[in-house]
């Protein structure tokens, strides 16, 4: 049997990792400046994550949710106190499909409604409602077009009033970075208007926060820039370091039913104890505020660089808009110079680094990067 051919793949095989940087088997090292799609929060293979999961392995893998697991009570006590969100309630899953699935399903439950509006270029996973909601008709199955979902122009807040006004929307979905969108940023105005008109009208704020939350913009939550409390919040990506692992925090407005929800391997113990390594390391290396600091030193210094079109972002979350497509520059910088980077449509590059890259790192990378656009 074969692999399914999904991804046109680099011929890099990656076998070894430590901090911000990554092997191949030929033994070659890369500065990783994607960390695998912004999972990889705390850097590879950090000593404290290795040792808990050892140990959690070492005790218990897995048991079922139909028995208590006081890892997930203690990773909902550290996450509602980590990000701000005490009076929340967690949802644990695994990926971040799942959780914006969950959180429609949710919405719907709750006010009885089937209309979502989404943004134009929104990504938010490829399973049932999460590839509705994402404004990609080529990964959109016709058995997904369930004919759902209004897709908006970002920060056009007339026109998501307008919609509103119907009455008839369950939720807006909203990621305040657009992450494979090209790094487009929700302004404050538009997302404090769009707050009060869901509110006006009964409709569920959902943000996506599975690339651009969990420290990588500089604030645990990148809608925390723009003054903003959604009713249900999506994580995934950074809190496991790697390890599958989802999570949906969500607000008191919303009363529990048995039976709405469920996961058989939603916060597992070994997904438990990698969320708990993770906010241990966020926490004793300030890594939300070395996001801040580092990102806003490479995003001024970017700006400086000639032959830039754009360069957008916020913390570790930074896109770089060419004029002509950029593949070639991209591969260069891999091949030539070791930096991986990622790439969004034709004409940006992403950059989404472990969140503990260090000002040294960054200047490096500057240094590789400015060889290859000269």
């Amino acid at each position: 049997m074969k692999l399914f051919d999904v991804y046109p793949l680099f011929d890099i095989n990656i076998v070894k990792g430590k901090g911000c940087h990554v092997w191949d088997d030929e033994g070659t090292e890369y500065l990783d400046l994607y960390g695998g799609h912004a999972v990889i929060s705390i850097g590879h293979c950090h000593p404290h994550y290795v040792e808990m999961m050892t140990k959690q392995l070492n005790t218990l893998g897995f048991y079922s949710n139909s028995v208590i697991n006081k890892l997930q009570q203690q990773v909902a006590t550290r996450l509602g106190k980590i990000s701000g969100y005490e009076d929340y309630t967690l949802f644990l899953i695994n990926s971040g499909a799942e959780a914006n699935e969950n959180a429609l399903k949710l919405a719907s439950f709750h006010n009885g409604r089937t209309r979502v509006l989404s943004a134009q270029k929104a990504f938010h996973g490829r399973t049932s409602l999460a590839v509705e909601v994402t404004n990609n008709p080529k990964i959109i199955a016709p058995i997904n077009d369930g004919g759902h979902v209004t897709y908006l122009p970002l920060n056009d807040l007339p026109a998501w009033e307008e919609e509103l006004a119907k009455g008839d929307v369950c939720a807006v979905i909203l990621e305040c970075i657009q992450g494979v969108g090209g790094i487009k940023m929700v302004t404050k105005e538009f997302a404090q208007g769009l707050s009060r008109a869901c509110k006006k009208y009964g409709t569920v704020l959902i943000c996506d926060e599975i690339q651009c939350g969990y420290g990588r913009s500089g604030k645990f939550f990148a809608h925390q820039w723009l003054d903003i409390e959604p009713d249900l919040i999506t994580v995934a990506k950074g809190i496991g370091n790697g390890f599958p692992m989802a999570g949906l925090l969500i607000s008191p407005m919303f009363t529990p039913v048995y039976g709405q929800l469920g996961t058989t391997f939603g916060g597992n113990h070994l997904a438990c104890t990698a969320a708990l390594a993770v906010m241990d390391v966020m926490e004793q290396e300030n890594l939300v505020e070395n996001a801040h600091k580092v990102g806003t030193f490479l995003l001024e210094e970017l700006k400086k660089l000639k032959g830039i079109k754009e360069v957008r972002g916020r913390g570790l979350m930074i896109g770089m808009e060419f004029e002509e497509p950029i593949k070639e520059l991209r591969l260069k910088l891999l091949k030539e110079h070791h930096v991986f980077t990622g790439v969004s449509g034709t004409n940006v590059i992403r950059l989404l680094p472990p969140l503990c890259l260090s000002m040294e790192e960054a200047k490096e990378f500057l240094v590789r990067f400015q060889r290859v656009i000269s």
